[in-house]
């Protein structure tokens, strides 16, 4: 008979550990958490000076890349009234032209 009653006894002893230690062990994750997150958000001055640097080096590709896309617009619309330059040029006069 004791042996019957080993099963539910363990089954409580769990449910009640695990009642009372989820909790507690949230509040140590939450603890530790918070702690890594306070660490991370204080950058060593070296760190802000690399920072600095990439966002200047990201600014002047930037620039980079407008100034490229800007040619390649030009050189676009540059094509696109030559086509339409020869569009308009009937194919009689061009064969006497020549």
């Amino acid at each position: 008979m004791n042996e019957d009653i080993i099963i539910p006894i363990a089954g409580m002893i769990t449910g009640i550990v695990m009642v009372l230690g989820l909790p507690l062990v949230i509040v140590q994750a939450r603890k530790l958490w918070m702690r890594d997150s306070a660490s991370a958000a204080t950058a060593s001055p070296e760190t802000d000076h690399r920072l600095e640097r990439i966002e200047q080096a990201i600014d002047a590709m930037a620039v980079e890349v407008e100034r490229i896309a800007e040619g390649q617009r030009f050189v676009t619309k540059l094509l696109a009234d030559r086509g339409q330059e020869r569009v308009a040029i009937p194919a009689s006069q061009s064969r006497h032209e020549v």
